[in-house]
């Protein structure tokens, strides 16, 4: 719950009188989300009496970790269970922005289809919730042993909205979730450090930067709509001319605040130096860096990863233009932990299959 939400709830379950309400929202507030807390008892310096009352009207419980997996590079996935039947991934990547990255689920399967993702091929099963994408924070700092949250030694420093789902098509949940994890009483994770990637919802572009001052990513992938009708067929609703001209009006857009492209490098479909000359066009004016991501194969995909000496090239031709060009390491692909392989179902692979995809 949100501050204001979670004060209405203390009231109407008759633990607290509404005079005392934003007393006891700041009390609970730091034990939840700045020390971790998952028992009431734990709570010292709440009245026994109350904790009682607390314990049987509400729940600190985590949702269960179905599987836990690490990968040789260090990244972690978790496959969490939050109600019978709706499960989602979540990833930690170490060694990204200042210590590591969270890689959150916003949905439970996806709607957009895009067809290098395998986390497109499942059928979307409901949005999540503002407390569900928040349980995958403090799962994370569970793990990591990274309570309190003022920690200065603490691997979790970034949050990204890039897992399971379309955040854009779940932005009050979203955006309720962002004033949780980035109270500074609580989780406190800076704004600066949370970034949304969205495959381009133009109609909520505004809103998610008004409401949440979030740093924004755009799953790019083409420079033409042709091409990304194909790749990311949202854009046959949104084509790319609207697309460009709502991320040129984000609110706070600046040099200091740029937008991240990301555009998954696919051998003989969008790598050729063409492409690269039209991207660069295509973003001319807007602030921006281009994050380069070599595919990531999961069974049955159909595509095949540009060759190494094709990204480098690729990667020349923005940077001669101005722009960051960062070409992403591929992470935690022995657990389909990387970028596009999330999938909640809990499928079953042969040891000898984990290995050639890693090593592809």
């Amino acid at each position: 719950m949100t501050r204001d939400q979670l004060a209405a709830a203390l009231v109407e379950a008759e633990v607290c009188a509404p005079h005392q309400a934003r007393m006891r929202t700041d009390q609970l507030w730091r034990w939840v989300h700045h020390r971790g807390v998952t028992d009431f008892d734990q709570m010292t310096n709440v009245a026994k009496e109350t904790r009682a009352r607390l314990a049987e009207r509400f729940t600190l419980a985590r949702p269960e970790v179905v599987d836990r997996q690490i990968s040789r590079d260090g990244s972690r996935k978790w496959l969490i269970r939050f109600a019978p039947g709706i499960e989602a991934e979540t990833v930690y990547i170490p060694d990204v922005g200042r210590a590591g990255a969270l890689c959150v689920s916003s949905q439970v399967g996806c709607t957009l289809n895009c067809s290098f993702c395998h986390t497109g091929t499942q059928a979307l099963v409901r949005n999540l919730t503002a407390g569900e994408i928040v349980a995958q924070v403090q799962i994370a700092r569970d793990d990591l042993g990274e309570w309190p949250s003022d920690r200065e030694d603490r691997r979790l420093s970034n949050v990204v909205f890039m897992g399971m789902g379309e955040p854009l098509y779940n932005l009050d949940n979203v955006a309720d979730a962002m004033d949780v994890i980035s109270d500074n009483e609580g989780l406190a994770l800076s704004r600066r450090r949370i970034t949304v990637s969205t495959s381009g919802v133009v109609p909520e572009l505004k809103a998610l930067g008004e409401r949440t001052q979030a740093m924004l990513a755009i799953s790019l992938h083409a420079t033409n709509d042709a091409l990304r009708n194909e790749l990311v067929p949202i854009n046959k609703r949104y084509p790319l001319a609207e697309l460009m001209a709502a991320i040129r009006a984000y609110p706070g857009l600046s040099n200091a605040r740029r937008v991240t492209f990301e555009y998954v490098m696919l051998k003989g479909v969008n790598d050729s130096p063409a492409e690269a000359r039209a991207l660069v066009q295509l973003l001319k004016g807007v602030p921006a860096k281009i994050n380069l991501i070599p595919f990531n194969p999961w069974p049955g995909s159909p595509y095949v990863c540009s060759d190494w000496g094709t990204i480098e090239a690729f990667a020349a031709i923005i940077n001669k233009a101005g722009y960051a060009s960062p070409i992403r390491t591929p992470r935690g692909r022995d657990i389909l932990a990387a970028c596009g392989q999330l999938r909640s179902e809990s499928q079953k692979m042969r040891a000898s299959e984990r290995r050639r995809l890693a090593a592809s």
